[in-house]
């Protein structure tokens, strides 16, 4: 059997390595991080809750606009805590403004107009409430929708505080 010779040209390069990826710990400590995983978590409680309880009409929206919400700021918070945000066409090197407008437009707006959803749907069930009431009752769900929907505005609102803060200040980054 007969040997071949080596090639005469080396093979073509790899692309180019990227840094390692690591968890941007400054993020995860400041406190856009921390108020980032609270809006994960009750926002999540708040979705799960509407899904997993029989809901109809405009609880429709609410849940809609809660997911979307959600998936966004999970995708703002892995993209930030990878610190990879210069990644993102056109926003990367907008990151402080894009998490500015997230949180005042859309955390904020939807999740207040998802809340009063909730809150007019607790409002109309609350005759189920009462002692003896042998139906399925929907209250405590919506209710407690209504209260996680309520608090996710809020740090929502205070993220955006805190980006609008940094933004007037002349800083471009988000710690």
């Amino acid at each position: 059997m007969a040997r071949t010779a080596p090639p005469a040209v080396p093979p073509p390069p790899g692309p180019p390595a990227r840094g390692s990826l690591g968890l941007h710990r400054a993020y995860l400590r400041s406190p856009l991080g921390l108020l980032r995983l609270g809006q994960l978590a009750l926002g999540a409680a708040f979705w799960v809750t509407v899904a997993a309880h029989k809901y109809e009409g405009a609880a429709h929206f609410a849940l809609f606009a809660a997911v979307l919400v959600w998936l966004l700021t999970l995708a703002l918070f892995g993209l930030s805590l990878l610190g990879r945000w210069a990644l993102v066409p056109w926003l990367g090197s907008r990151w402080l403004l894009t998490n500015l407008v997230h949180d005042l437009a859309l955390g904020v707006g939807l999740y207040a107009a998802a809340t009063g959803i909730m809150g007019y749907k607790a409002g109309r069930k609350s005759y189920c409430n009462l002692p003896g009431y042998s139906q399925h009752c929907l209250y405590g769900a919506y209710l407690s929708a209504s209260v996680c929907g309520g608090i996710a505005a809020c740090l929502y609102l205070f993220s955006g505080l805190y980006c609008l803060s940094r933004r007037c200040r002349d800083q471009r980054d988000i710690i």
